[in-house]
């Protein structure tokens, strides 16, 4: 399988000067043997099996979204009701909840400190708030349609959103600006995720790419997978990018040649708008599914390690986060957030 990588080099303005380099199978294979090289060094974990520790019923209509904070103490559901809620995933008692939206909440992202939360809704706004007072601190509108994701930067200095007016939009949170610092409208459809790192903003889209924004030179790079992206995320290393496309595979890219290095594939994603992951450990990663359950693999050997049944009763499991630290799971389906543990962590928190 062939990679074709778009890099539009120029100022801030993104002049579109092409620069066009395909990745052919030799190359792939390549970039497979470096990233296991790179990984070897690394004791490899035993992977263990997932049970239900908790199933929460978040009443609040149909969970769009499931979150950790920074540091995985606390986490987030976004509803169908316009709210969010924050839990203690552990007791499954509900900390506080926040109304302001005039709409269903798709994403939400806790701060660097976990004072402050970011949320998205289809009412075209995000709103930035106070997790100790439950109060809006501002209310930002700039999208011509409703926001699909947002996140903070490392420092939670800048916000940053994509809706569906296929634009990426910058926040400065520390002001009382609320117009976007910077707008990004190379899409051509829906943003479905954005991540950012230290000097990278990196979005899917629909649109079937993957784009890099870098903030510190002015350049986009344009990687196309050519199907549909529905989520996007990143090794805790920020070396490879893993993205769900709706053709029901996962696709891992390396961050720095665009390459695809790897597979993965066994679960459903049909029309859903289906997330993914990396374990804490950087060495499984997890999907959703649209008949009821969710799969491991195994990231070196791309193969199925669990299927964790959610529910008999089906269901799209279409929202999942995974722990920062831990080996510990949420799930979304329908109006449950289910909380899933190894029983290594089970017996130690027991203990």
């Amino acid at each position: 399988m062939c990679r074709a990588r778009v890099v539009m080099r120029s100022s801030l303005n993104y002049d579109h000067r092409l620069q066009l380099v395909t990745f052919a199978g030799d190359t792939r294979r390549m970039l497979i043997s470096k990233f296991c090289a790179f990984s070897s060094y690394k004791q490899m974990p035993t992977f263990l099996d997932f049970n239900c520790s908790k199933t929460i019923d978040c009443k609040q209509g149909a969970v769009r979204a499931v979150r950790y904070n920074v540091d995985g103490s606390y986490c987030m559901s976004c509803g169908s009701d316009k709210k969010i809620k924050l839990w203690n995933p552990a007791s499954g008692l509900l900390l506080k909840t926040y109304g302001g939206h005039a709409d269903e909440v798709t994403d939400a992202a806790g701060s660097c400190d976990s004072s402050y939360i970011v949320s998205a809704s289809l009412d075209k706004s995000i709103i930035y708030w106070d997790v100790s007072t439950g109060t809006p601190v501002r209310r930002l509108r700039s999208h011509a349609g409703g926001v699909r994701c947002v996140c903070f930067n490392e420092d939670s200095s800048i916000a940053i959103s994509g809706g569906r007016d296929n634009a990426v939009m910058c926040w400065d949170i520390r002001t009382r600006r609320l117009d976007p610092v910077q707008v990004m409208k190379e899409a051509r459809d829906c943003i479905t995720a954005v991540l950012t790192n230290e000097h990278k903003i990196f979005a899917a889209s629909l649109d079937g790419c993957v784009r890099h924004y870098d903030i510190r030179v002015g350049e986009l790079t344009c990687d196309k997978i050519g199907q549909p992206i529905t989520y996007l995320a990143q090794t805790r290393d920020e070396q490879c990018l893993l993205a769900g496309c709706q053709d029901s595979a996962l696709r891992l890219l390396d961050c720095e040649s665009g390459g695809l290095l790897s597979e993965y594939k066994g679960h459903q994603a049909d029309d859903y708008h289906i997330e993914c992951g990396f374990l804490s450990n950087d060495a499984h990663i997890v999907a959703g599914s649209c008949a009821g359950d969710a799969y491991v693999w195994d990231l070196l050997e791309a193969k199925v390690l669990q299927r964790i049944r959610i529910s008999d009763n089906g269901g799209v499991v279409h929202s999942l986060a995974t722990h920062p630290k831990r080996q510990e799971l949420l799930f979304a389906r329908r109006r449950d957030m289910h909380v899933f543990s190894t029983d290594v962590q089970i017996e130690e928190e027991q203990l």
